[in-house]
């Protein structure tokens, strides 16, 4: 059993830590052109930006129990959710980028990564993976498998008519679903409890009769423990969860926000509950790794995301009339 947790969480480790080296990389890159007044038009990374440092658990911590088959759908702050779930990390950044070398050719951009090799999307409306989640789960149902669909979604979308009509039917037709809703207490600028109902939405289960758990402080192990659990019963065909997991968004809702909503003080002390550096803790506490085993991790990471990124910028830019290649009139 040990060895079995060891190799779960070095990969979620490792998962976690990829994610993070990604986006402070991609923090600075996006930034470029831009300051000191910013312009979303702006630098070698057009559009919005939405990262997801310090929220890593939520994905790797339940990722980690997935296989390729199943699948994943995401938000419009998707990457560490992409990378736990192993999107191809070069064609990802060379998305994000806009170049011809991407997931889609660099016509999705960042918040609508695709890899159907891993059966991976995102999307940038709110709770609309939802609905897509469902119909993968409904598909693995009839073709008697036991695959599962799992869907993330962030705790303003709990409050969708996607997410209740879509938790309807999962738990009507019992189908191997699980949402897991990230809580990182803000909903874009409005904070949860002034927009949500219940204090957390792992209560609303029960008005659907399916499982609900509930995942404290960002923990990487608990939430480990938790997803185990509901993905074996979606595998069993005893029906849908929903996970709430309390987390923590370091930075704004997208880069360039003010944060004229947040107390100054908020993101610096949740920074000091680095859920990366609890884990490494947890790891050398319990003896399930080294400082020369965590170190070597670091530097493959290192070495794996800088490779991605001199892949995405030195790739090459679309012709114009690629523009008008793989769209339905």
């Amino acid at each position: 059993m040990n060895q079995t947790i060891k190799k779960d969480f070095l990969w979620i480790y490792r998962a976690m830590k990829t994610s993070r080296y990604f986006e402070e990389k991609m923090e600075k890159a996006y930034l470029e052109g831009k300051q000191p007044v910013f312009n979303i038009g702006a630098g070698p990374v057009l559009g919005e930006m939405h990262l997801s440092n310090g929220q890593e658990p939520a994905a790797a911590s339940m990722i980690v129990h997935l296989t390729k088959n199943d699948t994943v759908t995401a938000t419009h702050r998707p990457h560490h959710q992409a990378i736990a779930k192993g999107v191809d990390l070069k064609k990802m950044a060379a998305e994000i980028y806009g170049k011809k070398t991407g997931l889609s050719k660099g016509k999705g951009g960042h918040m609508h990564l695709f890899d159907p090799n891993v059966k991976f999307s995102c999307g940038g409306i709110v709770a609309a993976g939802m609905p897509h989640a469902v119909g993968a789960a409904l598909a693995n149902k009839k073709r008697e498998n036991d695959w599962v669909a799992v869907a993330f979604i962030g705790d303003g979308a709990a409050n969708t008519g996607a997410f209740h009509e879509s938790l309807n039917l999962a738990a009507l037709w019992k189908l191997p679903f699980i949402v897991v809703v990230e809580d990182n207490s803000w909903g874009i600028s409005v904070a949860k409890k002034d927009s949500t109902s219940v204090p957390y939405n792992d209560v609303r289960a029960k008005a659907y009769g399916i499982k609900g758990y509930l995942v404290k402080d960002n923990d990487p192990i608990e939430m480990y423990k938790v997803s185990k659990e509901a993905v074996e019963r979606a595998r069993r065909g005893e029906g849908p969860s929903i996970i709430e997991i309390e987390t923590y968004r370091f930075l704004g809702h997208f880069q360039g926000d003010p944060e004229l909503y947040r107390n100054k003080g908020e993101a610096p002390s949740l920074r000091e509950k680095d859920p990366i550096k609890r884990l490494k803790q947890y790891l050398l506490k319990e003896k399930l790794a080294t400082e020369s085993e965590i170190k070597s991790i670091d530097e493959e990471v290192y070495k794996k995301v800088d490779t991605a990124y001199e892949f995405a910028i030195h790739s090459e830019y679309p012709e114009p009339t690629e523009a008008l290649e793989d769209v339905f009139c």
